[in-house]
């Protein structure tokens, strides 16, 4: 048998049929993609409070505040209260200063200057980020114990050295209860 007897294998030539793929409705793709964004945030059932407000064309006035109202009932747990934020890639600063104000059912009042860092030393946004976009979620109180219950009022105002802040987009509140049961004095 000589060297040129061996063949190899040829691929066979496969055949394209040009199908189109079945159009679907936009009607029933809104459907489907309202349910599964209605099925993941049911998922998240630690979640007592959540709401994120918009700024006007990512333009913070130094007057401007974004105010959040919500309800505790349960005194039995532990909760944590979260300040969401969304920056523009403009963003100018890699911190962002806040003035907090919470207000306690029985009128006690607590206020704090907090900094969070938006990004890295070497100028990396933190959190996540969508085209332009980036979120983030700082711990402002961990493992509190509520101790009335009723209404909670927090309004944030921003605390950066200019009377308009550009590309901050939301700024947001988040409250959760902790699974940890807590003992009745």
């Amino acid at each position: 048998m000589s060297n040129n007897s061996y063949i190899f294998p040829l691929a066979q030539k496969r055949h394209s049929t040009n199908q189109i793929a079945p159009k679907v409705p936009l009607k029933q793709v809104v459907v489907i993609a309202f349910l599964t964004i209605f099925m993941l945030e049911s998922c998240d059932s630690s979640r007592i409070y959540e709401q994120n407000q918009e700024i006007d064309g990512a333009e913070w006035a130094e007057q401007e505040s974004k105010e959040f109202v919500f309800s505790i009932d349960n005194t039995e747990f532990l909760y944590n209260v979260y300040i969401n934020v969304r920056n523009k890639n403009e963003y100018a600063y890699n911190n962002l200063f806040l003035f907090i104000e919470m207000t306690a059912p029985d009128e006690k009042f607590f206020a704090d200057t907090i900094e969070f860092t938006l990004a890295d030393k070497s100028g990396r946004w933190t959190g996540t980020g969508i085209g332009n976009t980036w979120q983030n979620q700082f711990a402002l109180l961990k493992g509190i114990k509520i101790l009335i219950p009723g209404e909670y009022k927090v309004t944030i105002r921003h605390g950066m050295r200019q009377d308009t802040l550009n590309s901050i987009s939301d700024v947001g509140l988040r409250v959760e209860k902790v699974g940890i049961r807590v003992e009745k004095e």
